[in-house]
């Protein structure tokens, strides 16, 4: 298929059409490529009619165009998914295939209406779940669950929320589910584009090659803080501060910004046309100004019109006064100079950053803006002590960053996407899911996330109020609690963590026959304990996670690289896929999965947070990211929910 798609030659027309049809060849091609870790079907299905199907990662088909393998996003393939003993869905025979290097080292048969077979658990699913892994995440095409594949197939006009607990595959299934998106709504979702939005850059290079190898290239991945990377980020916020502009109040705040700038007029407008004056009353403008302003329109799209309705009412005069103006007549007066001026002046155009430099410095328009939302002592937190002396001069800070998307949005509407990808997504302030939302406005979202996991001040406490700060409250809640990745040890010991951060939140449930390994070492040498668990670690295929508090990463970096140990260094903006063995800061491990962790100085990790409780649920993702074997090193104590009785 890919060599049939390469020898295609590009005639078109005209040079456009050449290009676009080039680009579009390319894109197919790149859809083609082989994965030579893997191979072109991992399953298959005999039918009670007696046909077969081959399931795969993608569609493949002979010569003649017939179908030799279906790709897994098909309807018929959904079967291979959920189909049980209870409910068949016409299937007699499920088989599993077992790959390795790209070859076929086993397989298993599970008869669906054979009432008297009673073991249903898979062994090649179970080794494709534990099986080691150097580098980026790896698709779940293969392993995909019942519950999961609801999520992943569920209709593309509705907004899913997925509470997911460490391990139970959330953000595997939000990139499956874009892949699933594309697949059956391709054109529509192919204009209006699908985006992938993570908490950073490690993150989003860990999940990278998921879709290219499910055969989707032009799916777009940014994190939160590029989204909003209009301007360089040269500020700092306290959590204070921060947390304060991330508030939802602050939305109200910047709309009675903008439009404080409309001026009702106390003066007519005249408009001089020929040997004639026009005037237009101000009681009238203002009825105009009014209505404009009812709308609902944005700031700048109302503006546009303003001029036009002056016009209009210029014109109704000239024809009671027995002339016939027409549609130019029309356009010129609108874009004459008194109409012009007199529109500026009672409506002028906005500049975001401008604005929000007044709002931050000066302290009489804010109180004017803020009114009741805000307290005295909350907008003096908000105004720059030092304010700067233009915006160009500003230091803006992410928070800034944030209300100025919120600013742009109000002047002029930010265009939608078909589909939002949102994991993480509980660590979003208010002010940053609506700019979230904005992108997702006429489209819908997945929205991955676990509460337990809120490791910022403004962390959200419900999926309920999270949404609503989206903008899709009708949203469908959908809760995983049955974790696939993390072992039974290492989970039910950091669910000892659930009271203190999450209360009310149920434990996940491990449902791997693999208890996996969890070891608490207590060493005044705390590194080189970690340099020697590293190296034992490092003999056995798989990767290898030390998470320390950020403030300790060189320090671990060092030691390692005096030991002649190999490694990389994970970072807010980089990634990693070419070592084993990776140093990854606290604040960076969100998301990542290591075969073994090795976590130094729990009590560290904690006390580096602005407060207990933020802490401590750092810590429990931490503590989560382990697929097989954990071990934690200290030689402060440990948080009381973790001593060993």
């Amino acid at each position: 298929m890919r060599e049939r798609t390469e020898a295609l030659d590009v005639n078109a027309a005209d040079p456009i059409a050449a290009a676009y049809l080039a680009r579009a060849l390319y894109y197919r091609v790149e859809s083609l490529k082989d994965d030579p870790g893997t191979a072109l079907f991992f399953g298959r299905l005999t039918m009670t009619d007696g046909a077969t199907w081959h399931i795969g990662r993608r569609h493949v088909s002979d010569d003649h165009g017939d179908p030799l393998v279906i790709d897994w996003r098909a309807e018929i393939s959904g079967a291979f998914y959920r189909a049980t003993r209870a409910h068949p869905m016409a299937v007699a025979l499920r088989r599993r295939f077992g790959i390795a290097g790209g070859e076929i080292t086993a397989y298993e048969d599970e008869h669906l209406t054979d009432t008297h077979e009673t073991d249903s658990r898979s062994g090649i699913l179970a080794a494709e779940i534990e099986r080691p892994r150097v580098g980026p995440m790896r698709d779940i095409v293969a392993t995909i669950q019942p519950e999961q594949d609801e999520i992943v197939r569920a209709d593309a006009d509705t907004t899913v929320c997925v509470q997911g607990a460490p391990g139970t595959g959330k953000t595997a299934v939000g990139l499956h589910r874009a892949a699933w998106l594309l697949y059956a709504h391709r054109d529509r979702l192919s204009r209006q584009g699908v985006l992938v939005v993570g908490p950073n850059r490690a993150f989003l290079d860990h999940i990278g090659s998921v879709l290219p190898a499910l055969g989707e290239v032009r799916v777009g991945h940014t994190t939160i803080a590029e989204m909003f990377a209009t301007r360089p980020v040269r500020g700092t916020d306290s959590a204070d501060v921060a947390r304060l502009k991330g508030d939802g109040r602050m939305a109200e705040v910047l709309r009675r910004a903008v439009w404080y700038h409309v001026r009702a007029p106390s003066e007519a407008l005249v408009v001089p046309r020929g040997s004639r004056k026009w005037r237009v009353p101000a009681y009238e403008v203002a009825d105009f100004v009014d209505e404009l302003r009812s709308r609902g329109a944005r700031y700048h799209a109302a503006r546009g019109m303003l001029p036009q309705r002056l016009a209009h009412a210029v014109l109704l005069q000239m024809e009671r006064a027995g002339d016939a103006p027409d549609d130019r007549v029309h356009d010129a007066v609108a874009r004459s100079a008194p109409v012009k001026a007199y529109a500026v002046a009672h409506w002028p155009s906005l500049d975001p950053a401008k604005l929000l430099h007044r709002l931050l410095s000066d302290a009489d328009f804010l109180a004017e803006c803020a009114g009741e939302l805000l307290t005295p002592q909350e907008q003096s937190l908000l105004l720059w002590a030092a304010p700067p002396k233009s915006p160009g001069s500003a230091k803006w800070s992410v928070a800034d960053l944030v209300l100025l998307d919120e600013l742009t949005d109000l002047l002029d509407r930010t265009p939608s996407l078909g589909h939002v990808i949102l994991d993480e997504a509980q660590d979003l302030s208010p002010m940053q899911l609506r700019a979230v939302g904005r992108r997702c406005s006429t489209g819908s979202a997945t929205v991955l996330g676990d509460i337990a996991q809120g490791t910022t001040p403004w962390a959200t406490n419900t999926w309920e109020e999270a949404l609503e700060h989206l903008g899709k409250p009708a949203a469908h809640v959908e809760i995983l609690d049955r974790g696939f990745r993390v072992p039974a040890s290492v989970i039910s010991y950091a669910a000892r963590l659930l009271p203190r951060i999450a209360p009310g939140l149920g434990a996940p449930e491990s449902v791997r026959d693999n208890p996996g390994r969890l070891d608490i070492h207590h060493d005044a040498a705390d590194v080189d304990r970690v340099v020697a668990l590293t190296i034992s670690s490092a003999a056995v295929a798989g990767s290898v996670g030390i998470i320390v508090a950020d403030s300790r990463v060189e320090t671990v970096s060092k030691a390692l690289t005096g030991a002649g140990v190999d490694h990389g260094v994970l970072g807010v903006d980089h990634g990693d896929v070419d070592h084993q063995i990776d140093v990854i800061p606290a604040s960076v491990a969100k998301g990542l999965e290591f075969d073994r962790v090795i976590v130094l100085e729990p009590a560290e990790i904690v006390a580096a947070e602005p407060d207990e409780r933020t802490g401590l649920r750092r810590l429990y993702v931490v503590l989560t990211r382990a697929v097989s074997e954990l071990d934690i090193v200290h030689s402060s104590p440990l948080p009381t929910e973790l001593n060993v009785a």
